[in-house]
Order: structure tokens, then sequence, then C-alpha cells
């Protein structure tokens, strides 16, 4: 069995996966950091600009996919400093409308090429 995959000029892959892979109705988007498609490098700044990066990143990859934020129905967000989660909540609030999807946000020691946040999805068609 194939899997099928989307993939987005807007977003980076920085190891062997997929932007995004279908199974059935659901749509797995794997964690975007906040790496700049145009540059391919690591977006410098404070956690807002990561943030907002990282939702710049995973959008590209819905649209490719055919969907909106609108069809997101979990969000995973990853923190190297969990001092920085009230700062990343603003800015995930102005992301989505109500009714927000879950979300789990967990911190952890450290992200590829030395990202503060990672945020993965999932989403229903």
């Amino acid at each position: 069995m194939t899997r099928k995959c989307f993939n987005a000029e807007g977003a980076v892959a920085v190891g062997p996966y997929s932007h995004a892979v279908e199974a059935g109705d659901l749509i797995f988007l794997s964690g975007q950091t906040p790496i700049d498609s145009q540059t391919q490098k690591l977006l410098k700044g404070d956690i807002v600009d990561q943030t907002e990066q990282c939702f710049k990143n995973l959008f590209n990859v819905l649209q490719a996919s055919g969907l909106t934020p609108d069809n997101v129905k979990k969000v995973n967000v990853f923190l190297t400093n969990m001092d920085d989660f009230a700062k990343m909540n603003e800015v995930y609030a102005s992301q989505f409308s109500a009714p927000y999807p879950a979300r789990t946000t967990i911190g952890v020691a450290s992200l590829p090429m030395g990202a503060r946040i990672e945020i993965e999805m999932i989403a229903k068609r």
C-alpha cells in the first residue's frame, strides 16, 4: 500500500519525511520548525516570530492538501522553554477560531537546528 503524501513549497523538511500523509479522512502533518522556506534557515527572533513561522509553514502544507485551519482537529506544540508558553499561546489563539482544536503543549530538552518551538497537526477532511 502506498502513502498519499502532500508536500508544500512553503514548508521545509529537515529529514526523510513527507510534510503530510493522508489516512482515510485524516491528514497527519509532520512537525514544522520555524525554518524560512526562502532562506532554508532557522528564523532568528523571539518565540512570537518563531511561532508565527511554524504556523505559516503548516498552513502552506494544509493548503497543499486542500484544507484550511478550520479542518485542524488536534495540535501538538513542543517548546524548549515553558516560559515561552504565554507568548506562544497568544499567537496560537490568533491562528484559529472558536471552537479551537484540541491541543497538547510539551516541554522538551531540544529541537532540530536549535529551534525554540515545533508544531504538528492532525486535520480531517
